[in-house]
């Protein structure tokens, strides 16, 4: 049995299904008992981590090393490249992601409350944002890998960047979309995996996004 803690809201969570939809695994989700990091969820879980799996009693948390072992374990449908040098480039465009795109967009968090908003932090936030997204401009440029399959390192952009499209309309952020990125985006749509998971994410979207707008 195959079970995934998990909360609605969780972008690392909607990043890891969307891999499970892809090779068509079966999984039981589960909320963390007592909540996110409380004693409880850490006696399962240690590091506290969302998402976090345990398989036939094996444990194991972050979203990127689940994604790594279900590759392996339901090897079906595989979602990184045989060749090595392409599955460095995979694991370099995945890290990007976690590393650069994400964080800046995480950084916004705190600024959805409209009652509490700093406009000026939004526009700092909008200009950091732009700017990975050129690196990704680049990235993709030079990209190596080939553009049929949906790659893990694919399924962390599908959810960020309906993040950015939900702010750019509950927050007024501004942001600069290279041409290449949005031709990315829109490939990744339309696999059904993303597809399916963004439309059951999306409501978790609305209802975290209702204090952006004003009572």
């Amino acid at each position: 049995m195959l079970q995934i803690y998990s909360v609605p809201v969780a972008t690392y969570c909607a990043k890891l299904r969307i891999m499970m939809r892809h090779k068509g695994i079966t999984w039981e989700e589960l909320t963390p008992p007592g909540g996110y990091g409380s004693a409880a969820y850490k006696a399962i879980v240690p590091s506290g981590n969302l998402p976090a799996m345990v398989h036939d009693g094996f444990m194991l948390s972050d979203s990127e090393a689940i994604a790594e072992y279900l590759n392996e374990a339901f090897a079906a449908v595989p979602m990184l490249p045989k060749d090595m040098h392409l599955r460095a480039k995979a694991r370099e465009k995945s890290r990007f992601h976690d590393t650069r795109l994400e964080p800046a967009v995480r950084a916004l968090y705190p600024q959805v409350a409209y009652e509490t908003r700093d406009q000026a932090v939004v526009r700092a936030g909008g200009e950091a944002i732009s700017t990975h997204l050129s690196a990704l401009d680049l990235l993709l440029s030079a990209d190596v890998l080939p553009s049929d399959p949906l790659w893990l390192c694919d399924c962390g952009f599908a959810v960020t960047f309906a993040w950015i499209n939900a702010f750019e309309e509950a927050m007024g952020l501004q942001v600069n979309w290279p041409a290449r990125v949005i031709s990315y985006q829109m490939r990744l749509s339309e696999f059904q995996a993303v597809a399916d998971e963004l439309s059951a994410y999306r409501p978790a979207m609305k209802s975290y996004l209702q204090k952006a707008y004003p009572t």
